[in-house]
């Protein structure tokens, strides 16, 4: 990966395409619980979603692996994907991209306002 593909992030759309291609060709029961993990694992998203990109290849070969085995996708992930979604991210109360922005704001915002106050 070059600076170029880094600031475009070319190489995320190309990940992203072969992610989609992959999906794809699971049975639909494994492509549900694929979308429903993509929008469960975006809460603990940095910016760009780099952080993410190797736990969503994990997951996918975890989903091609249980279906070409023949599993069913309840038995592998549970009934509880949000809570499989916060373990990959770092378990139970891992923060997420709203909860260190909005730790920044408070930080920001007492800064301000000790200068108001002194």
């Amino acid at each position: 990966m070059n600076l170029w593909e880094t600031v475009t992030g070319s190489d995320l759309t190309r990940e992203w395409k072969a992610f989609g291609v992959r999906a794809e060709a699971l049975p639909p029961g494994h492509r549900a619980a694929w979308e429903q993990i993509k929008g469960h694992l975006f809460l603990y998203s940095d910016f760009s979603g780099r952080n993410l990109t190797p736990i969503f290849d994990g997951v996918l070969g975890l989903l091609e692996e249980t279906a070409a085995d023949g599993q069913d996708v309840e038995d592998v992930l549970g009934d509880d994907i949000a809570g499989f979604c916060a373990a990959l991210a770092g378990g139970e109360g891992a923060r997420s991209h709203r909860d260190r922005w909005r730790e920044q704001l408070n930080r920001n915002v007492a800064r301000k306002l000790a200068r108001l106050g002194g």
